[in-house]
């Protein structure tokens, strides 16, 4: 049988650059491969040899796109080796500047790099050529998310007032008051946001994934909680690595893969976080999710976007909460002593969980160090979506069938910036 190859040399509206492979044999799809020219990051060999207080702004390089999530797993790990605690204003100040990223990625995401999938646009710039004014308070929710990481991390990109223990300045309540109302403005493009996108068509699609995100019982997940799963898994963040292996470079890919112990793919990011704390959105939230025609869970990836719109909404709201009853601490940084350990910690980066460990010497010189971060978790997960819809999509012609490889890739708003360098599709019909 004749062998069939289709190439895309370059694909748009992603964060990064990889390629994928779909070999079609007898009418089935025998692999769906997510290629990653990942080439060596050296971020974990940086940080060898560096004091323990350089690694906020060290990591925070990592990613131009979710910094504040590397910083926050950084530091909470570092703390946790240090055996110290930071709670109080200090935490809800970091669970602010978090919000700040989840509102500028998720909005980047849902208007400039999915939106055009279900418009039938090839790119944001048509889009907004026909939708200017869509797209314009998408720009406007990236905006104010800036802002907010701005007003405390000192910068939008890459911040600097992060620390181990605190931060090294914290804002007044004036300073907080301001930003407020443009926040309230935010709050309510969100909400359009989600009556906007929950108005496009999406195919029918109902995966039995394993999501996997932490949980805490008071609060949505940003900065900590236990790791859990919908199917059993629930431990520490020190337990990550008993539970999860990253696997040392798959035969068609330099990247890293993980996948449980037990080898499953499991997916993490705003469907899994979504799935397993639906009942700590706030009322708004709820609400807004109801109207959009969602339950407590949703297993149809396309409707990511849904589910993101939804946190860019809460994100706003709990923004707002946190300003309203925010009070001035004494101190920006807490007592930190020196001593020898490791520390383990995950946060929820806008994609999903991102697992940091670090081993410190007696003066605090970092020893050794892992990062695990979300796209390397979801890579497996991406290939089984792949395989699954490509079989449903066989009759199609061949460009029509590399767009929706496209979508689906889409669909996890891979940061494939912090692994891979370019994307090509190759379908082999053979």
């Amino acid at each position: 049988m004749a062998t069939r190859t289709i190439k895309v040399e370059n694909l748009a509206r992603v964060e990064g650059e990889g390629a994928l492979r779909v070999v079609i044999r007898e009418g089935r799809v025998e692999a769906a491969e997510l290629k990653i020219f990942e080439p060596p990051r050296f971020f974990e060999a940086f940080l060898r040899g560096r004091a323990y207080r350089e690694v906020p702004d060290i990591t925070a390089r990592i990613c131009g796109i979710c910094p504040v999530a590397y910083q926050m797993s950084a530091v909470h790990a570092m703390e946790h080796a240090l055996g110290i605690s930071v709670d109080g204003s200090l935490r809800n100040l970091r669970r602010l500047i978090y919000c700040g990223e989840w509102i500028e990625s998720h909005a980047l995401h849902i208007y400039l790099l999915h939106a055009p999938d279900f418009l039938g646009y090839e790119g944001a710039m048509d889009m907004a050529r026909d939708h200017p004014r869509h797209f314009e308070r998408g720009l406007q929710l990236k905006k104010t998310g800036n802002a907010l990481i701005a007003l405390l991390g000192g910068r939008e990109v890459h911040p600097i007032n992060v620390r181990i223990g605190g931060f090294y300045k914290v804002p007044r309540r004036r300073e907080l008051a301001a930003i407020a109302e443009d926040l309230k403005h935010a709050r309510a493009a969100a909400l359009e946001t989600v009556h906007w996108v929950s108005g496009f068509a999406f195919p029918d699609c109902d995966r039995d994934y394993e999501f996997v995100a932490l949980s805490s019982p008071d609060e949505y997940p940003l900065n900590d909680g236990r790791i859990t799963s919908n199917k059993g898994i629930d431990i520490a963040a020190q337990d990550f690595e008993a539970e999860f292996e990253e696997q040392q470079h798959v035969a068609h890919s330099t990247a890293l893969q993980a996948r449980t112990r037990k080898g499953g793919a499991y997916l993490a990011g705003p469907l899994a976080r979504y799935a397993l704390n639906f009942e700590r959105l706030s009322p708004l939230v709820r609400e807004a999710a109801q109207t959009a025609g969602l339950g407590p869970i949703c297993r149809n990836p396309y409707q990511s976007i849904i589910v993101r719109s939804l946190e860019v909404l809460y994100a706003c709201d709990e923004a707002l909460r946190l300003i309203e009853n925010y009070e001035e601490p004494d101190k920006a940084v807490v007592d930190v002593a020196v001593k020898p350990g490791v520390g383990h910690a995950c946060t929820e980066a806008p994609r999903g969980l991102l697992y940091h460990r670090y081993k410190l010497d007696a003066d605090g010189t970092i020893l050794d160090a892992r990062l695990v971060p979300p796209t390397s978790q979801n890579q497996a997960s991406i290939e089984e979506d792949l395989k699954l819809c490509v079989e449903g999509w066989l009759h199609l012609p061949d460009d029509l069938l590399r767009h929706k490889c496209e979508q689906v890739i889409r669909n996890y708003d891979p940061c494939i910036s912090c692994a891979t360098h370019f994307l090509k599709i190759e379908i082999d019909r053979g």
